[in-house]
Parts: C-alpha cells; sequence; structure tokens
C-alpha cells in the first residue's frame, strides 16, 4: 500500500472510527489487508482484525508475512486463535500457523479446536518434516469409491462440496482407500448414470508419496501442469492433496533463500528486519571475504622482487581475480540450475566436468588470445607481461570452470545447499587459487 494510505489508516485506528475503517476494508482484497497489517504495530493489526469477518480474518492470517504474523500471534490467547482462525482454515493452512509455534502454545491451541476431527488431521500433518510432501499437504478433498454408481457419486460429492472453497480435483479410491484414478467431471455429465465411476475414471494418476521431498512435487506439478496433486502413503492409500498456490509459496520461499545464499547472506532476511538481524546475517561471508583479500596480499607480498622487475603486471591483478571470480560463477551457477530443475544428476558429474572443460577451453583461449593480443601491441612480444598474463588468464579460466563445476555437485551429494558454491565461497576461492597461478607462472617465466 501507498505511505498515505497507511498513515490514514493509522490515523483512524488512532481516532477508533469503526465505520470508516468498515468501509475501507470492506472494499479490499484479503492479500491487501494482510499487506497492510505488515505495515502495522501488532496491536494496530489486532484492531484491524477484529473488525474483519472470521472467513476474511484467517485468509488474511494466510497471506501476512510470516515474520509479521508470528508477532500478531503471540499477543493472540490460544483460544481465539483456534476459533476465529483455526476453524475457518483448510487444514495445510492451519499447520503452517501452528508449526512455528512452541510446544506449549501449540497445545493450548489444538485442545481449543471444537472439531475433534479437524484437530486430528492438523496433529497428524504436524509429525511431518516441513520439506516433504506430507508437510505441505492438506486433507480437504473431494473422494469417492470406484464403485458406486453416478447417482451415489453426484449424491457424495455435493454432500462433501459443502465444506470446501475450492474444488481441483475429484479422486477416486478402492475400498481400502488406496488412490485408483481422477474421476473427470466431463464424463460425469456425459456418461450414462447406470455407469460406475471405475468405467470412466482415469487411472494411474500422477501421485507423490508423503515423504517425497518438495523439489519433487514442485518437479511433477510444473512438468505435468497440475493444479493439484495426491499424496499417499506407503501402501498407496490416499492421505491428501498438494495445490499449486501451496506450492508456488514454496518455490518463492526456496528461490528467496537461495538468491541470499548466493549473495553473501548466511540466514533469510528481509528488508523490515531489525539492524542487528541483518548485520548478523551478512557479517560472517564479509569475515570470510576479508580473510580472503588478507591470505592475497600475504600471497603478494612475496613476491616484491617480480613487481619490482616487472611493475606493469600490478595492473592485471584486478583483471586475473576478476575473470577467474567471475568465471567459477557462471560455472557453478549452471549447475546449481540443473540440480534444481533436476536436469543435471550428480551421477553425470564426470560428463559434466569434461563438458565444462571444452567450454572454458574456448572461453580461456579466446580471452587469454584477445589479452595477448593487447598486450602485444603494448608492451612488445618479448616483454614478460604479454604472455604471462595470457597464460595465467588460460590456467584462471580453465580451474575456476572445473572447480565451479565440481563444489556444487559435491555439496549437492553432501546434502548441503548447492546454492552457497555461487556466492563468496566461489569468488573468494577462485581469487586466490588465481593470485597463486598468476605469480607463479609469471616468476616461472621471468
Amino acid at each position: 500500500m501507498k505511505e498515505e494510505d497507511v498513515e490514514k489508516i493509522k490515523e483512524l485506528i488512532a481516532k477508533k472510527d469503526t465505520e470508516q475503517l468498515k468501509s475501507i476494508l470492506s472494499d479490499m482484497h484479503a492479500a491487501d489487508i494482510a499487506d497492510l497489517c505488515n505495515e502495522l504495530e501488532a496491536e494496530d493489526a489486532r484492531y484491524i482484525y477484529l473488525l474483519l469477518d472470521n472467513e476474511t480474518a484467517a485468509d488474511v492470517l494466510i497471506e501476512m508475512d510470516e515474520d509479521a504474523r508470528n508477532d500478531f500471534l503471540k499477543i493472540l490467547p490460544s483460544d481465539v486463535i483456534a476459533k476465529r482462525f483455526v476453524d475457518n482454515m483448510d487444514s495445510d493452512d492451519a499447520v503452517e500457523i501452528i508449526r512455528n509455534m512452541d510446544d506449549e502454545k501449540q497445545q493450548e491451541v489444538l485442545m481449543q479446536i471444537d472439531d475433534v476431527d479437524q484437530a486430528g488431521d492438523i496433529v497428524d500433518l504436524l509429525k511431518y518434516d516441513e520439506d516433504t510432501a506430507g508437510g505441505l499437504m492438506g486433507t480437504e478433498m473431494v473422494v469417492v469409491n470406484e464403485n458406486w454408481s453416478m447417482p451415489e457419486c453426484l449424491r457424495e460429492m455435493r454432500q462433501q462440496a459443502e465444506d470446501m472453497d475450492e474444488i481441483y480435483y475429484v479422486y477416486v479410491v478402492d475400498d481400502d482407500e488406496r488412490l485408483q484414478g481422477v474421476f473427470p467431471l466431463k464424463k460425469m455429465i456425459t456418461s450414462p448414470s447406470v455407469s460406475k465411476v471405475k468405467h470412466v475414471m482415469k487411472k494411474d494418476p500422477i501421485s507423490v508419496n508423503e515423504d517425497t521431498p518438495i523439489d519433487e512435487v514442485v518437479q511433477l506439478i510444473e512438468k505435468y501442469d497440475l493444479v493439484a496433486i495426491p499424496v499417499v502413503d506407503s501402501i498407496g492409500r490416499l492421505v491428501g492433496r498438494i495445490t499449486v498456490d501451496d506450492v508456488m509459496d514454496e518455490v518463492r520461499e526456496r528461490g528467496n533463500r537461495d538468491y541470499q545464499l548466493a549473495s553473501g547472506l548466511s540466514q533469510d532476511v528481509e528488508t523490515d528486519d531489525n539492524v542487528f538481524k541483518q548485520t548478523r546475517a551478512r557479517l560472517p561471508w564479509l569475515l570470510i571475504g576479508m580473510l580472503g583479500g588478507i591470505g592475497n596480499s600475504m600471497i603478494l607480498g612475496n613476491f616484491d622482487d617480480t613487481f619490482a622487475s616487472h611493475p606493469e603486471m600490478a595492473l592485471y591483478i584486478p583483471l586475473i581475480g576478476g575473470t577467474g571470480g567471475n568465471v567459477g560463477t557462471q560455472s557453478s551457477a549452471i549447475v546449481v540450475q540443473g540440480l534444481a530443475n533436476n536436469s543435471l544428476d550428480v551421477d553425470n558429474t564426470f560428463k559434466q566436468i569434461a563438458k565444462e572443460s571444452v567450454v572454458a577451453l574456448v572461453n580461456a583461449t579466446i580471452i587469454s588470445l584477445l589479452v595477448y593480443i593487447y598486450n602485444f601491441i603494448r608492451y612488445g612480444a618479448q616483454a614478460t607481461v604479454s604472455y604471462s598474463v595470457s597464460i595465467s588468464l588460460f590456467a584462471v579460466v580453465m580451474f575456476a570452470s572445473i572447480f565451479g563445476t565440481v563444489v556444487p555437485m559435491t555439496l549437492e551429494k553432501l546434502k548441503v545447499d548447492p546454492a552457497i558454491a555461487t556466492g563468496p565461497f566461489i569468488q573468494i576461492t577462485n581469487d586466490i587459487i588465481g593470485m597463486l597461478l598468476y605469480m607463479g607462472i609469471t616468476v616461472a617465466l621471468s
């Protein structure tokens, strides 16, 4: 929201102008009200929530930023959270807000939920790892039995749909609750009423297991253009479904996290976080970069005689360091992207290294040749700088390309987020190794 709009609403809250606030809020989407609450203090946000109906209040709570939402929930009693919010949420959304509470607060909220079945579903979902399909799924879905006739199927579907906001698919199960297929709504209209569901259902639907990693769920939904995907247990029983909006939220969060890791941030931060949190997130890699810079200065300090004999060599230190860092970051970024979208397998490490080596050979040859031509014109063919810089650049590009490929694939095998390899780690390492190669080659050729 615009700053002036937020200030106006703050003034209305201070004046307790309930009627005008209700008028403004009634024309706003839940996501826009959530943006407003993100800008307000917890107590002011609480005042806004009291003016909303329960269903809208629940929608707004889910749309809020996680940190602002957690601060807001801390000032609310458990019975209000349960009856005003959780009772009006799908199970996956309820789990999202309850999971971030401490154990005592979780128990208090769960005890206040009137619907025992809903509370039981939430308890079951909380047991799953949040990075798996089970931790992201909801239990609200329309389910029919494969042996039902069409009239019976329609009757059950109407009854189940009364308690749902959106219906993405109708899932078909057998008598043991095992997933058998998806019931196409078109068939409901075109098939004769005497047909059983199993005769018209689409068999063998794409599904995921409850312990399937979220990354694989995302890939399946994207690959097959699904708006929801069913979740089954180890023996094939239908236990829930994951919708595309839940997946998109997860993709955005993971994308933000990977971008921050690649930028040298050690933890998730937002622009409105306090100074201490932002400093704590940035400082570790800055300190490592500082140590890398000191290491570089120590390396260069051992070659005073070389710089005294060939002072022009100092002019190319930024070129060597910058090229190595850029090449390494490019290589690692391509590998990390391939690992993320499943187009690259860690079992193909040597194949990827070979491919990257060929690309690096071409790039290194062109770059070093261009630099040689420049130095040949400026310093002449006999000058040490003419060939030492070109040979050093060739070696640095080759090393950085291979190193930038090996590191993320190794991290992936070790179950460490490979996004780390696209950030300062690669740049600092390539900078140090590049200086060692540059000065070593220069000394050898002098």
